[in-house]
């Protein structure tokens, strides 16, 4: 991936050394925007930021408030969060897409900022599987066996339906472990509520 792609990752760190070496990592690779607090973090994002490596820790308003504050804007957006603070268990209830304990790794940064973009591609996918199994669905009920096999509309929509199954089972062998199956409905209901609202 390259930012001529279109990537941009939003750092959000209240120590600027850590947001200077993580935009170290990234340049080359990702459009980056940073924000040093909460509030300048809903600042900087908008619609164009596809991942935000989010703090917990941070004076004023939380890493925790401005994820919240994220999916109450409904922001189809993928949030790793990236702190100091080991895990417990009031994470259960937090809607973050990873969660990375420092120091981290360009590696590591690199690696998980791929993956959520992947999650990305997989949810759009699944959606438009769903489209197309839904009109294969109507047209079978609709028309006769032969009105379909003479249709080439038809015929390339089961064909798209055939290459998007093998894509998705592909992808699927990627989702390893459960945060990432987690991580992927939400990225496919978050989009599914931007189409219906």
């Amino acid at each position: 991936m390259t930012s001529s792609e279109g990537e941009t990752v939003l750092i959000v760190d209240d120590d600027r050394e850590v947001v200077r070496t993580y935009r170290r990592y990234l340049e080359g690779t990702y459009a980056i925007r940073e924000a040093y607090d909460g509030e300048s973090a809903l600042d900087e994002l908008d619609d164009d930021v596809d991942v935000v490596l989010l703090d917990r820790l941070m004076p004023g308003v939380s890493g925790g408030e401005v994820l919240d504050r994220i999916r109450d804007r409904g922001y189809d957006v993928r949030v790793a969060m990236v702190t100091a603070v080991d895990p417990d268990f009031d994470i259960v209830d937090m809607g973050f897409d990873d969660y990375l304990t420092k120091p981290t790794t360009r590696e590591e940064l690199l690696r998980t900022i791929e993956d959520l973009l992947a999650l990305d591609r997989h949810a759009v996918d699944v959606r438009e599987y769903h489209a197309l199994l839904v009109k294969a669905a109507a047209l079978r009920e609709g028309k006769s066996s032969y009105e379909l096999e003479e249709n080439a509309a038809y015929a390339d929509l089961e064909a798209r339906l055939s290459d998007l199954e093998a894509t998705i089972e592909s992808e699927a062998g990627d989702l390893t472990d459960d945060s990432r199956f987690v991580a992927t409905l939400r990225a496919i209901d978050t989009a599914e509520g931007d189409t219906n609202g």
